[in-house]
């Protein structure tokens, strides 16, 4: 009887050997978690694979700054990448203890001075130590088991003109080889162009993969590549929603942001067009962003909203990695008007006029739908590459009626401002949208 169990216990352990497919490496990692795992990039007959360990490993990650993490690992994914060692709230070894927690592995950015910054990399001195401030960081969180990649900087072509940026870079790179054999490194660049790929390829031949960052122009990426002639392996690191700066403007210059569901359609025809179509350069991608931040409102390009609940792009990161939804589904937004005008028709509207707003909701499991609206100023604390944004006011509306997605409020003050809308559905997850409007 106990060889008979031995025997079924054997077969069941093969069967779910084969089929965790890219997702067994990382168990066999787990098992064997206090020592450095070795990463690997190979090509056979001109197709480039990463290796954990000997084992193929498939990045289906996403950026992920603070929290979530158990969340990314709810939904399958196998790894999050960062932007620097130390985030401000955790240090690099505490990210990476989380992440091994949660069988998941981390492309760990190095923060790289960027010279729209004010940094100048004709200063040998200040290049010198800023070598030295990164070797130290990379000795201290060389040999941790969750570590996958060394990402060197971020965008640090945006604005750049002085080129020495990348031998900083290939010196950087170098050194992280001489003192940890067993990761490979990249450097990301945003958006892409036969210059950026050029001086790469001059000027920083070190670096292992091209990581890449694109959002609503992530379509023309298979053609972007074979037109600047790369031909190694590359991470896309950043993708999405469709950029602030690439969509249409109401009369006042206010972008326009795609409402929650527009964005989660448009996240999956981006991956499967520009993504999981590559099976030979391709090693997987980096969703941005797996969390929520404030960059020209507090929805455009998280996951997430404030208050933790998921937004329907989840629910497609979920079905990209796992090729099946999830149990519960987000509700989704048929439509959303102020005073009958979308944000496309420029809305503008008198001071202490009646304002109407209504918004339709789906569900697919028609759970009941909980409202919430805000009406936030216009921001004006813009940047760019992604540097910190302060949130812009909230402001106190005097409602005339409030329910079942239709809301009446007396217009604020002459001013810019956007009204959003929250449709949750009691399980943690909710439909958003705003539309730009004016009080003349």
């Amino acid at each position: 009887m106990y060889k008979s169990y031995l025997i079924l216990f054997t077969i069941i352990v093969f069967l779910y050997t084969i089929n965790m497919g890219n997702d067994m490496p990382y168990q066999l990692i787990m098992e064997n978690n206090q020592k450095p795992v070795m990463v690997e990039v190979t090509e056979t007959n001109g197709k480039f694979q990463l290796l954990v360990n000997k084992k193929p490993f498939y990045i289906k990650g996403a950026g992920l700054e603070f929290g979530k993490i158990s969340s990314l690992a709810e939904h399958k994914g196998n790894s999050f990448r960062t932007w620097r060692t130390n985030n401000g709230k955790q240090t690099g070894k505490e990210v990476l203890d989380a992440a091994l927690k949660n069988n998941l592995m981390v492309t760990m950015g190095i923060d790289v001075a960027r010279e729209r910054h004010g940094f100048d990399y004709n200063d040998e001195k200040a290049v010198k130590a800023q070598y030295e401030r990164i070797k130290k960081e990379v000795l201290e969180l060389k040999d941790h088991p969750a570590l996958l990649i060394w990402a060197i900087g971020n965008e640090l072509n945006l604005r750049a003109t002085n080129p020495k940026v990348w031998n900083a870079v290939n010196d950087i790179s170098k050194m992280i080889h001489e003192i940890d054999p067993n990761h490979p490194t990249t450097t990301t660049l945003a958006g892409m162009s036969q210059q950026e790929i050029q001086y790469i390829k001059e000027r920083c031949p070190d670096i292992d993969i091209l990581s890449v960052q694109l959002y609503g122009s992530i379509v023309k990426l298979p053609k972007l590549l074979k037109d600047f002639g790369w031909k190694g392996p590359y991470i896309v690191t950043e993708w999405g929603a469709t950029g602030h700066w690439e969509v249409p403007k109401t009369s006042w210059n206010a972008p326009i942001e795609e409402n929650s569901t527009v964005k989660a359609g448009n996240y999956l025809k981006r991956y499967q067009i520009a993504i999981e179509s590559d099976t030979t350069q391709c090693l997987g991608s980096y969703v941005f962003l797996w969390g929520q931040k404030q960059e020209r409102t507090p929805t455009w390009y998280g996951l997430f909203l404030e208050d933790g609940k998921e937004t329907e792009s989840v629910d497609v990161m979920h079905y990209l990695w796992n090729k099946e939804w999830p149990i519960n589904r987000t509700p989704q937004i048929k439509s959303f008007y102020i005073n009958d005008k979308t944000a496309y028709d420029s809305v503008k509207i008198s001071p202490q006029s009646t304002v109407t707003a209504e918004v339709t909701i789906t569900d697919f499991e028609n759970d009941g739908i909980e409202y919430q609206w805000e009406v936030l100023r216009e921001s004006t604390d813009l940047k760019d590459g992604g540097d910190k944004e302060e949130r812009p006011e909230t402001i106190k509306l005097k409602i005339i009626t409030n329910q079942n997605g239709v809301l009446e409020f007396l217009a604020p003050q002459p001013g810019h401002y956007r009204l959003f809308v929250y449709a949750s559905d009691g399980n943690n997850q909710a439909a958003t949208a705003n539309i730009p409007f004016m009080v003349n």
